[in-house]
This record gives structure tokens, C-alpha cells and sequence, in this order.
């Protein structure tokens, strides 16, 4: 029997399974590949807000993903939410543990809710802590703002972000503009040239698009897809997603898997 392909996820839990680790293992597993995750957080939430964080010490972080090496090699792994400082450090020798396979960072700050996911005095270190160690950058308006100390408002303020981005941490940067007014712009910033991804918005209001948009594009980068192509597959895909978005609670839609 061959043995199937893994992707790692190492991000926190949402217990309504409308982002995090969950949702990451689904898009793992409906693009063909299995699915490992190590937890970094546990939180209290449903599908209407965030009510509460309990970050993992890095050691049990640590040894969720010792584990796991020990036992199933993997071809790509993700990072999302992180929780703490410390953990961040961990985070920072894995990446660099694993530059064999292609790494993909979701800078996951803040809970669409206002909840802050990684501590406060953690995001000025965050850059340096990546720096050329992934593959990708995948952060929203608001995590480029808070990554590049300006606002990131428009296409042209995406431009400039990115290029910040990479000049401090040289990793490739995709900046997702879903919270631009209008048709949306997402941009890709390679350290050469700029890629404009334009689409139309689908006013859903789901959760989990971030999760699930750099989980898919770790599939395809693991596919061996250039990095140019795996975002616009993974973009297309995401679109598919959104537009068939469910409602599970009372809350906001989630992400249904489109496969």
C-alpha cells in the first residue's frame, strides 16, 4: 500500500470548526494529502465570537511535534495561529528544521471578533523570527499594517507593504485585500515582480477564509506548483469556498470544503 502524502498544520483548535487546525486538516484531506497537526492553542469560541485563549506552553507544542517527527514525514507544513511569544521561538527552529518542504505562514493576529490570538509584545518580533524561512506570507490588511507599522488601506498601500515585508524578513508575501472596498485585489510580491489576483467579492462574511485560502496553497505548493500558480489555484479555490458557505450557529457562515 503506498504510503499517502502529509501535510502538517501547526495552529490553534476552534471548536466550531469554522477555522484553525480543523479546517486546515479538511482542506489537507480534500485535496489528497493526509492531514498531522500540532496544537498551539485551545480556544473558547463558536461561530459568533472568541470568548477565550489558552495558549499551549512551547514545550507542549514542542513535543505534540516531536512526536509526530518521530513517526510520519511530511511534505509541507503551515503555521497559523501562535499564541505567545515563546511559542514564536519554537516556531521560528521549526521553520528552519524543515527547509527541505515547502512552508506557508498565516500571520494569524487577531479573531475576526477584535480577540487578540498572539500576544501584543510578540508582533515586532514576528518578521525576524521567519526571516527566509517560509515559503510564503500570507497576511490580510490588518496583520500588514500591524506587520509594517503603516496603514494598508488600497492596492497601492498593498504594494508598498509587501515590499517592506520582504525586505525584512525575505520570504515572498501574499497580501489578501478581502477588506478592500469594492471588486477585491489580492497581491503577490515575489522580491521581483508584483502579481495582481482581481475578483469580485461574494458577500457571505465567512469565517475561516485566511485558514483555509493558505492551507490550500500549501497543497499546491507541495503539488510542485510555481509559487504564481498556487495562489491563483488557491485563491479559486477559496472563492468556491466562500460562495458555498454555511451557517451551522447563529454566527457567521463557515467555510464548506468544495471538493
Amino acid at each position: 500500500m503506498a504510503q499517502p502524502r502529509t501535510l502538517l498544520s501547526i495552529a490553534g483548535f476552534d471548536p466550531s470548526g469554522g477555522a484553525g487546525a480543523l479546517v486546515d486538516l479538511g482542506v489537507f484531506r480534500g485535496l489528497g494529502f493526509h492531514g498531522a497537526a500540532a496544537l498551539t492553542a485551545l480556544t473558547i469560541q463558536n461561530t459568533r465570537r472568541v470568548e477565550r485563549v489558552y495558549s499551549l506552553r512551547a514545550r507542549q507544542v514542542k513535543e505534540q511535534y516531536e512526536a509526530l517527527r518521530r513517526d510520519i514525514p511530511w511534505c509541507g507544513l503551515k503555521v497559523g495561529m501562535i499564541g505567545t511569544q515563546e511559542n514564536l521561538r519554537l516556531i521560528s527552529r521549526i521553520l528552519e528544521e524543515n527547509s527541505a518542504v515547502p512552508r506557508v505562514v498565516d500571520p494569524v493576529f487577531q479573531s475576526s471578533s477584535g480577540a487578540w490570538l498572539l500576544e501584543r509584545k510578540a508582533v515586532p518580533r514576528f518578521l525576524a523570527a521567519i526571516k527566509g524561512r517560509a515559503a510564503v506570507l500570507t497576511p490580510n490588511l490588518g496583520e500588514a499594517s500591524l506587520l509594517t507599522g503603516r496603514p494598508v488601506r488600497s492596492p497601492d498601500d498593498m504594494r508598498r507593504a509587501a515590499a517592506i515585508l520582504f525586505q525584512k524578513s525575505g520570504v515572498p508575501c501574499l497580501i489578501k485585500g478581502g477588506h478592500l472596498k469594492g471588486p477585491i485585489t489580492d497581491l503577490l510580491y515575489d522580491g521581483r515582480t508584483f502579481r495582481l489576483y482581481r475578483h469580485r467579492r461574494f458577500e457571505a462574511g465567512a469565517r475561516g477564509t485566511g485558514c483555509f485560502l493558505s492551507a490550500a496553497l500549501l497543497v499546491f505548493l507541495a503539488d510542485g506548483y510555481a509559487l504564481d500558480r498556487a495562489c491563483g489555484l488557491a485563491i479559486g479555490l477559496s472563492l468556491r469556498a466562500i460562495r458555498q458557505a454555511r451557517r451551522p450557529g447563529r454566527g457567521r457562515p463557515v467555510m464548506t470544503i468544495p471538493f
